[in-house]
């Protein structure tokens, strides 16, 4: 199984991936990460990120395609793998497209986890988390018990992400408008993209995943 998943920040991407990931033996693929982890192991490409990084610059389409190149080479991806936020641009799109291309890789999907934005930013902006045991909770509609106490284990010490704030998470989804809704008829043109409802629940936005992996012919996991 090959899979892209788009879809704004927040949009539950992650969460989906881990969850794909554990029930069909695949790897998720968040290139922030995979940078990192070259970055950390110090590999000839991490190097090279960490030149331009440390310069202040941006890490160029071709860098990431190569490291990619790398990554779905690696055995955890030999039952295939679960692209989390990328392509984000139509330039690496069209990269992506030949690098599988020249790797014989078919992709099966491209689904977009489509939202509503206020909703989003209400949803988003609303988290915060127990600083000593991380149970998370949201003002709306998940606030402790009892107020300023974690339910889990009593700390009244809580914390919020900076990048949590409802006009960063404004910023975040008006840059995503502005690089990434682009490639959405790209892959539409080609008949390879789906839509959920990622505003649903998470055990809705599964079975709606799963639904599209039946249409396109991806087989479902034997019972272990």
């Amino acid at each position: 199984m090959e899979l892209i998943l788009l879809g704004p920040p927040g949009a539950g991407k992650g969460t989906q991936s881990k969850l794909l990931e554990t029930r069909y033996g695949v790897a998720q693929i968040s290139t922030g990460d995979m940078l990192r982890a070259e970055v950390k192991a110090g590999s000839p490409l991490g190097l090279e990120a960490k030149g331009i990084m440390a310069a202040g610059g941006l890490v160029a389409d071709d860098l990431i395609i190569r490291m990619l190149a790398d990554r779905i080479a690696q055995p955890d991806c030999a039952h295939g793998f679960i692209l989390d936020g990328f392509p984000r641009t139509v330039p690496q799109a069209e990269a992506l497209d030949q690098l599988l291309h020249d790797t014989k890789v078919d992709l099966d999907a491209v689904i977009e986890l489509k939202v509503d934005e206020p909703m989003l930013v209400e949803r988003i902006s609303g988290r915060f988390t127990c600083a000593k045991c991380g149970t998370g909770y949201h003002d709306k509609f998940k606030l402790p018990h009892v107020a300023n106490t974690c339910d889990k284990c009593g700390s009244h010490d809580f914390s919020r992400r900076p990048d949590d704030k409802a006009e960063t998470v404004h910023a975040r989804l008006e840059a995503y408008r502005a690089d990434t809704l682009p490639i959405i008829p790209y892959y539409q043109a080609k008949g390879r993209l789906f839509t959920v409802d990622g505003m649903a629940d998470m055990a809705e936005v599964e079975s709606q995943i799963e639904a599209i992996l039946r249409q396109v012919g991806v087989p479902e996991p034997a019972a272990v």
